[in-house]
C-alpha cells in the first residue's frame, strides 16, 4: 500500500492528467454511497461528490502518502459536506431523507428468484431506514466501518478523533441500530 500511495501523492503533485481518471473510477461507487448516507439526499450527495473532485483536482499537491488515498480523500468529502450541511442550517440532516435512494429490484435477474431479491431490497430498505434515525456521528462511524470498510484507525484519521471515541461511537451505533430493528421488526 505505501508505494501506491506514494506513487499517487506523486502523480497529484505533477499533475498528471490520468491520475484523476483512475481515482474516480476506483473510487466513484463508494464515495457517492457514503455522500448520500451521510447527507440523505442524492442530489446534495452528487453535487458533494464533483466538489470533492473538484477540490482534489486543486489540492491533489497536498496529498503526501502518509495515509491511504480513500482517508483523505473521504476527508474531504466529509469537510465539504458538513460545511454544505452548516451553511444550509437544517434542524436535522435526517429531514433531507429520501426514500428512493435504493435501486430497483430487477425482476429479470436469474442468480436468485424474485422473492428473495424482493425480501433483500425490503430488508436493506428497513436497514436504510433504521440507519437515518441514529445521530450522525454515530450513522457515519458505522458507515465508514461496515459499508465502505475502513478500518477503525482510518476512521479515527479520517474523523479526527480519537480512537477510541470511534470505537465507542461504533458500538454506541450498532446498539442504537439494533435496537431499532428489534422495535420495528414484524
Amino acid at each position: 500500500m505505501e508505494s501506491e500511495t506514494s506513487a499517487i501523492a506523486g502523480a497529484l503533485r505533477r499533475r498528471e492528467p490520468e491520475i484523476l481518471h483512475v481515482l474516480i473510477v476506483q473510487y466513484q461507487h463508494r464515495l457517492l454511497r457514503y455522500l448520500v448516507h451521510l447527507s440523505g439526499n442524492r442530489d446534495l450527495a452528487e453535487d458533494l461528490f464533483q466538489e470533492t473532485w473538484v477540490r482534489v483536482l486543486e489540492r491533489g499537491h497536498q496529498y503526501d502518502g502518509r495515509s491511504a488515498f480513500c482517508t483523505w480523500l473521504y476527508a474531504i468529502a466529509r469537510n465539504l459536506a458538513i460545511d454544505r450541511m452548516r451553511r444550509n442550517n437544517p434542524v436535522s440532516w435526517n429531514e433531507h431523507m429520501q426514500d428512493d435512494e435504493e435501486p430497483p429490484v430487477d425482476p429479470t435477474h436469474t442468480e436468485h428468484p424474485v422473492s428473495e431479491l424482493a425480501a433483500r431490497h425490503q430488508q436493506a430498505a428497513h436497514i436504510r431506514e433504521a440507519l437515518s434515525r441514529i445521530p450522525i456521528p454515530f450513522r457515519e462511524t458505522v458507515i465508514l466501518r461496515f459499508q465502505d470498510e475502513l478500518s477503525l484507525e482510518e476512521i479515527s484519521i479520517l474523523t479526527k478523533m480519537p480512537l477510541g471515541t470511534v470505537k465507542s461511537r461504533l458500538h454506541r451505533g450498532l446498539n442504537m441500530l439494533i435496537k431499532l430493528l428489534r422495535e420495528e421488526s414484524p
